[in-house]
């Protein structure tokens, strides 16, 4: 198949076209800074001549999105809605000007619309859209604003050809340089890995392989259409993953850290504590449901796993 990815030169991109071309796929990846043969220029914005590539292509995968490992400033967070809403909309109408349409368009949403709880899990069906909550930071809404925002673009292009899927993803656990994994991991190999704010809160997460047979499975699936959620289905309390993550590395102990002491390091960073604190508790239904199984569906064998291929890399 040919599959276009827009936005897919960041972490999960790089995973995913990894996995796509090994599988014997012919993948173009749309960029605002393309350094590749096999990618494309767009602003994301505007339509361009990288619209041919989405016209006779099979599937269209939009993974492209401001990062969200930044300090939530107005300015960041307007950022991070228009980057999402602006490239939707472009590629919805790139595919509604095709000739020849892609099949399937899957495009990036987030777990982060489900609202901050601990009390039961989120699935697509009965899970609680976020926004509300009263224990919540207000500014945590405008995340969820931008997620049915995003969502929002997709639902409504006019793409009547195309079947149209909603990747609600939660963290994508991979052993690359620079994404979530490589983060937690050094915190935790500094001594910093023990529970934040108490560590009650829920981690959502899913393993690299796993987030790529879903989304081949997703294409192959022609009776699965609107949000799905790629998430394993083992959600577990932020003092038990990062527990587990030690343990896999052989770390005896994790400092905890405060809330306040959580805000100064995020600071420090130049992120968010939202990524740390909001309690993100869901499962994947839809795929269950469809007879997907899960690689790696609980996070200690994941976290071996992890460990154990980034060590084989000897970069660690």
């Amino acid at each position: 198949m040919k599959i276009v990815i827009p936005g897919g030169t960041g972490q999960v991109g790089i995973v995913l076209k990894r996995a796509l071309c090994a599988a014997g796929h012919d993948v173009v990846v749309l960029s605002r800074r393309p350094r590749r043969q096999d990618e494309v220029h767009w602003d994301g914005v505007t339509p361009g001549p990288w619209a041919e590539e989405i016209d006779g292509s099979d599937v269209v995968v939009n993974l492209a999105g401001r990062s969200v490992n930044c300090r939530y400033t107005p300015a960041n967070l307007r950022e991070m809605m228009d980057s999402r809403v602006h490239s939707t909309r472009a590629v919805g109408e790139a595919i509604a000007a095709a000739a020849r349409p892609p099949r399937v368009w899957l495009q990036m949403s987030t777990a982060t619309v489900y609202a901050h709880r601990y009390d039961a899990p989120n699935d697509e069906t009965t899970g609680v859209i976020g926004g509300t909550e009263p224990d919540a930071p207000g500014y945590w809404a405008y995340s969820v604003d931008i997620a049915k925002a995003w969502e929002r673009e997709q639902e409504t292009a006019n793409t009547p050809h195309t079947r149209k899927v909603a990747l609600r993803a939660a963290m994508v656990m991979s052993p690359d340089r620079g994404g979530v994994f490589d983060v937690l991991l050094r915190l935790a190999r500094l001594g910093l890995g023990g529970p934040v704010a108490g560590g009650a809160q829920y981690v959502s997460w899913i393993h690299d392989q796993d987030f790529v047979r879903a989304v081949e499975f997703l294409i192959a699936r022609d009776d699965i259409t609107g949000p799905v959620n790629l998430a394993a289905p083992a959600p577990l309390p932020h003092r038990d993953f990062m527990r587990a993550l030690r343990r896999a590395w052989g770390v005896p102990v994790g400092l905890p850290a405060t809330r306040w002491m959580a805000e100064t390091g995020a600071f420090v960073l130049r992120s968010d504590t939202e990524l740390l604190l909001k309690s993100r508790r869901v499962v994947p239904g839809h795929l269950l449901d469809a007879g997907f199984t899960f690689g790696r569906p609980d996070w200690p064998a994941a976290a071996d796993d992890l460990v154990r291929r980034l060590r084989s890399t000897g970069t660690r």
